[in-house]
């Protein structure tokens, strides 16, 4: 088991990690915040209510009505607030200072008031959100990150506190390089959206010039086999029997990646047609995201037997007609030049 200690050292899964500031208690800087809003306030959503905090942002989002059977408590501009359930993958956000009004959150998430003497809040925010402070407490509460974080196992982990002024350098830094890492990311989106422009132009005088060249023919001719994957429950784990499951961020890419993993149990009665073999194409046939729909990627090899989820299409071509490459290549231009209309699903 890991410990940390008030001198500044903390042992991190082997490591001893040594820091030359003082490890001090999260509930000598955070007091929970006890209050709840009144129902009058909520009926008349006078009083919003917390529906999400952004994994990536940090960013509250609060819900479009005021409706709920779970108890509330209330949030007041300034707290810090925490996911209970969801603080580990970044669940975390500071209710602006600027706002004039409390909103309230389900009994699952926490609110704390930040001891401005001692402590920085958004240095705490960058802090709570880090790696560094996920391994913190899978070292030093009880159960980890997968049990649910109430205050009780929140305020005593103990976590590295520089002085003020260092805790607001130590911001700055980070902030800065925040935004540059935006600018990186906003560069590339803009190379990826031109790379992308290019290549369906490309295919558009490609493909008009094959169609002038040669017959055409329906696309079921050259396959053998076009079916939807299995609705089998996914989980994140991998219980004895299970099997990968393909699902729509493993293609949204274009090619297969193995990362992000979901297993399903492989029972006697699932249908072995649903494992897939290399040359497979996996196609998007709907999602919440419509700017994923369609999309498809190849498969190219695969460790270990893995099937498909159902709202994936997987094509298996007659490979002595055509190349799945080519598929791939021609059903990306249809979908350039025929877009579907929002909310329907591709089949």
């Amino acid at each position: 088991m890991s410990k940390a200690t008030a001198s500044g050292r903390a042992e991190q899964k082997g490591r001893t990690v040594t820091t030359k500031w003082p490890m001090v208690r999260l509930g000598e800087v955070l007091a929970e915040r006890r209050d709840s809003p009144r129902d009058e306030d909520i009926l008349s959503e006078e009083t919003r209510i917390v529906d999400k905090i952004s994994f990536d942002t940090g960013k509250i989002t609060l819900r479009v009505d005021g409706g709920t059977r779970t108890k509330l408590i209330l949030v007041q501009p300034g707290d810090l607030l925490v996911s209970g359930i969801n603080a580990a993958k970044g669940a975390i956000a500071v209710y602006d200072e600027s706002e004039t009004k409390p909103i309230a959150a389900t009994i699952h998430y926490g609110a704390y008031v930040p001891d401005k003497s001692r402590v920085d809040t958004n240095y705490l925010w960058w802090l709570l959100r880090s790696g560094f402070f996920r391994e913190l407490l899978s070292s030093q509460v009880p159960g980890g990150i997968k049990t649910e974080l109430k205050a009780k196992r929140l305020l005593p982990v103990r976590v590295p506190l520089p002085p003020l002024a260092e805790q607001r350098r130590i911001v700055a830094r980070i902030e800065n390089l925040a935004g540059q890492i935006e600018d990186v990311v906003a560069l590339q989106q803009r190379t990826a959206f031109e790379a992308e422009s290019l290549m369906v132009s490309r295919l558009d005088t490609l493909f008009r010039q094959f169609t002038r060249q040669y017959e055409t023919t329906p696309l079921g001719d050259v396959l053998t086999e076009a079916n939807y994957g299995t609705s089998e429950k996914c989980e994140s784990t991998r219980s004895e029997g299970a099997i990968p499951v393909l699902r729509i961020p493993n293609v949204a890419s274009e090619r297969v990646s193995l990362e992000s993993l979901k297993y399903a149990a492989w029972l006697a009665k699932n249908d072995r047609n649903l494992l897939l073999s290399p040359g497979d194409i996996l196609v998007v046939r709907t999602n919440g995201s419509w700017d994923l729909v369609g999309r498809c990627a190849v498969v190219q090899w695969l460790p270990e037997p893995m099937a498909f989820a159902s709202y994936l299409i997987r094509l298996r071509c007659d490979t002595s007609l055509v190349d799945p490459s080519y598929v791939q290549h021609l059903l990306r231009y249809l979908l350039s030049v025929t877009p579907t209309d929002p909310g329907r699903h591709r089949n």
